[in-house]
């Protein structure tokens, strides 16, 4: 199996599950945006997006969809659930709000603060940030009974939320994280396999002279 991937983009999810699962692969980093700095990766992905992935004759491109793929093919010591489990239900609802509810308005905003900056914009931005912030309220308030999201263990619902959360420290939101959810992400952040998925590529800072 092969993952291109950017360093600190949402291809760290499935790198990240790969590292938990102990699964060999090929890893081909990108500079960021790959479809503008490496035009020769449209010719493999024409959506010149990361995550791709490709195990065999499958090809995938979303990061949580490419999570959900490796725990349901092949052995995952836990970090799946099957559709049996009481919280199989929470599960795929965190899966999925990783990406559909977090991770969209941490995009618009990092697009308007670092990609395409203008005053005019900065409006736009700021409301998507508090969208971001404001849909963690679910979050908050599960993170006040639990160390992970589902069944009382790590799982790869953990890899796709703790991801947002990550990417909103990226982007200096975290200072408004609640005290249980920044200790959430510590903990996921500590854990070996992220750190060696983090250490296959830089990551970004979209803001080095501030903002």
């Amino acid at each position: 199996m092969k993952l291109w991937h950017c360093g600190g983009a949402r291809s760290l999810r499935p790198l990240w599950a790969l590292e938990e699962l102990g699964l060999a692969y090929d890893l081909e980093v990108l500079p960021f945006p790959p479809r503008l700095l490496d035009k020769d990766f449209l010719k493999v992905n024409a959506l010149g997006t990361v995550p791709y992935f490709t195990d065999g004759d499958t090809t995938l491109t979303e990061s949580v969809a490419i999570c959900q793929y490796l725990v349901d093919r092949y052995p995952s010591d836990g970090l799946g659930l099957a559709p049996g489990h009481p919280d199989y239900g929470d599960y795929l609802n965190w899966l999925h709000q990783a990406d559909a509810t977090l991770t969209f308005p941490q995009t618009i905003y990092l697009r308007y603060t670092a990609f395409e900056p203008a005053p005019e914009k900065l409006a736009v931005a700021k409301d998507y940030a508090k969208w971001f912030l404001a849909r963690l309220r679910r979050l908050d308030a599960f993170l006040e009974e639990r160390d992970y999201l589902v069944a009382d263990r790590f799982t790869v619902a953990d890899i796709a939320v703790g991801y947002a959360l990550y990417l909103g420290r990226v982007l200096r939101l975290d200072d408004r994280y609640q005290p249980q959810t920044a200790a959430y992400l510590d903990r996921l952040l500590a854990r070996p396999a992220f750190q060696r998925a983090d250490a296959r590529a830089p990551g970004f800072n979209p803001f080095p002279e501030g903002r």
